[in-house]
């Protein structure tokens, strides 16, 4: 059994009116979603982070930077990652990463 529910016209046009105003605001106020964080390889991971690629590779070993296993052989870097290990060993960002 369903109920029906008489809704005057001029009230439903109200409503119909709330509805998409609501809709229009939720739009607009919705954030952009931030970009997509770039994996990089191990020597573009050294130059980000000014460094040898054979550092990288130690301090991913050591436990200073997490990276994903791209193959059998290679390692891929997230650049947040990269940053915040420039952040947190107190060493400055360099100036392409700082302009982004």
């Amino acid at each position: 059994m369903q109920v029906a529910l008489l809704v005057p016209e001029q009230e439903w046009q109200q409503l119909l009116a709330d509805v998409q105003r609501l809709k229009a605001t939720e739009s607009a106020t919705k954030p952009a979603p931030p970009p997509p964080d770039r994996l990089l390889t191990v020597r573009q991971a050294a130059a980000h982070l000014n460094i040898s690629p054979e550092g990288v590779r130690k301090a991913r070993r050591a436990g200073r930077l997490s990276g994903l296993r791209l193959n059998e052989k290679e390692w891929g870097f997230r650049e947040s990652e990269l940053n915040r290990h420039l952040n947190r060993y107190n060493r400055p960002l360099p100036a392409l990463a700082r302009a982004a």
